[in-house]
């Protein structure tokens, strides 16, 4: 299955075909600045498509929220993807290293994502702590990311966490939702603040 494919199925699966277009354009766009300067280890339009399929698995827990931060954006997964798919909402796009900022920066640009604010900060520096979503895709160990999480979201709401092959231990306020990505063992863990 081409590229283009892979992503538009997904994209139904998920009820926001109306989002390949954008989608199609942050992988070339992605693949460009991936050959200038390092934003991940993905080179071919094929791997970069599958971080996009992976990305779109958070696009369910979203709908109903208004605020969302992505933590450690990095080349813009999960952030830009979510926000090409939800062009309503507001998304803040927090990144210390400044290549990817650029590069999160000329996305939002290119894209028309008017409601993504890009920030090259550490999230210790974060002061808002009343956001709907709090979400982040493979920047800290998944524990440490659900208490820190935690600390940026309303009462309420919601944080979520992609887990890979090792499980986390769940807390109370958690539910482990699989996914199927090609043959990994994916879930999103949502923990929900009290």
């Amino acid at each position: 299955m081409a590229w283009q494919e892979e992503i538009a199925a997904a994209a139904r699966r998920h009820d926001v075909a109306a989002a390949v277009p954008t989608l199609g354009r942050f992988v070339e766009l992605f693949a460009r600045w991936n050959q200038r300067i390092n934003l991940s280890a993905a080179r071919t339009l094929d791997e970069i498509a599958r971080h996009v399929v992976d990305s779109l698995a958070v696009v369910p827990y979203l709908r109903d929220a208004d605020r969302i931060l992505d933590v450690g954006s990095g080349g813009g997964f999960p952030g830009i993807i979510a926000a090409s798919c939800f062009t309503s909402k507001t998304f803040r796009c927090v990144e210390p290293i400044h290549k990817k900022t650029a590069f999160l920066s000329t996305a939002t640009r290119e894209l028309g994502l008017a409601k993504v604010e890009v920030v090259s900060r550490r999230v210790d520096a974060e002061v808002d702590h009343d956001f709907d979503v709090a979400m982040s895709r493979a920047t800290f160990d998944l524990s440490e990311w659900l208490a820190l999480g935690e600390t940026l979201v309303r009462a309420g709401g919601q944080v979520l966490g992609m887990e890979g092959r090792e499980q986390v231990e769940l807390g109370p306020h958690d539910t482990r939702h699989p996914y199927d990505h090609g043959d990994r063992d994916r879930a999103i863990i949502v923990r929900r603040r009290p």
